[in-house]
């Protein structure tokens, strides 16, 4: 069985899934893009940014949210090649369409590319803009109440991006689930398939993603954030373990700023440095 099947069987029965928690669920009020929510009757705002770990939690019918990376800058290194790369606003625009689904837009705006070969110290610059993503965030469980919410979120990449010759068309499924605990902890955990291209060749892969994180209020309107994960390409057989670090700062109500890192622990591993901002309308 290739794994381009697997993916597919994964995301039927996720979908499957959502059919029977829904009908569990109590039947919310009829808002949707048509019939906003009530400014008054907003939920807490909630982000998918700045961790890895992405929100069960949808924006509410008939609003938006902006979402973005100010400016980010990572470095990747495989057996043959270094690579830098300097993003800015790499945007997710996110539209509530009923209670407990919404759309999502991400898109890199800007994008520098400096490839480097190791062996020959030869060095190729691109820029430009970047792909784009369509998303679709539909919570099963926890969306108005409860301590537990648990959503599922399938994406997929439209191979746009006028900066790398090689992009291609990816696709995968995203399971994001949450859990408030004791003296206003926050414990979230992900389980996500992609199917993805190779970083050095022509050719696709599938990989596997967990992730573990922990958040809680600093001071007043600041959380810092904790975060662990791993990736495993089925391909390769190779694992890659990160630890990453972030605080998010409300700055006005549905304004919020975050700073932090996403550091892989291994010499290949993906290092990323970023600068957000969240906004809701």
């Amino acid at each position: 069985m290739n794994h381009s099947y697997q993916l597919g069987i994964v995301m039927l029965l996720f979908f499957c899934t959502s059919i029977i928690c829904n009908a569990q669920e109590k039947k919310q009020d009829h808002f949707s893009i048509f019939k906003p929510v009530q400014r008054e009757l907003l939920r807490e705002m909630e982000t998918d940014r700045p961790d890895v770990t992405e929100s069960p939690i949808t924006l509410d019918a008939g609003h938006f949210q902006l979402e973005t990376d100010l400016i980010q800058w990572e470095r990747e290194q495989s057996e043959t090649t270094q690579t830098h790369t300097l993003l800015s606003n790499q945007m997710n625009l996110k539209m509530g369409i009923t209670g407990n689904t919404a759309i999502q837009i991400n898109y890199q705006t800007y994008v520098i590319k400096n490839e480097k070969e190791i062996e020959s110290g030869t060095e190729e610059i691109n820029q430009g803009h970047g792909d784009l993503t369509l998303r679709i965030k539909h919570n099963l469980i926890g969306n108005s109440k409860g301590d537990f919410a648990l959503a599922i979120l399938p994406y997929l990449r439209l191979p746009i991006s006028t900066f790398e010759d090689d992009s291609r068309l990816e696709a995968g499924l995203i399971v994001p689930m949450s859990y408030k605990l004791p003296g206003k902890w926050k414990l979230g955990f992900q389980v996500e398939l992609d199917r993805l291209k190779d970083q050095d060749q022509l050719a696709m892969h599938t990989e596997f993603l967990q992730t573990l994180t922990i958040s809680h209020s600093l001071v007043k309107r600041m959380d810092g954030i904790a975060e662990t994960y791993y990736t495993y390409d089925f391909k390769a057989h190779q694992f890659s373990n990160f630890i990453n670090a972030a605080i998010q700062i409300e700055i006005i109500k549905d304004f919020k700023l975050d700073a932090g890192l996403n550091y892989g622990l291994q010499h290949t591993a993906d290092k990323h440095y970023f600068l957000g901002a969240s906004y809701r309308l």
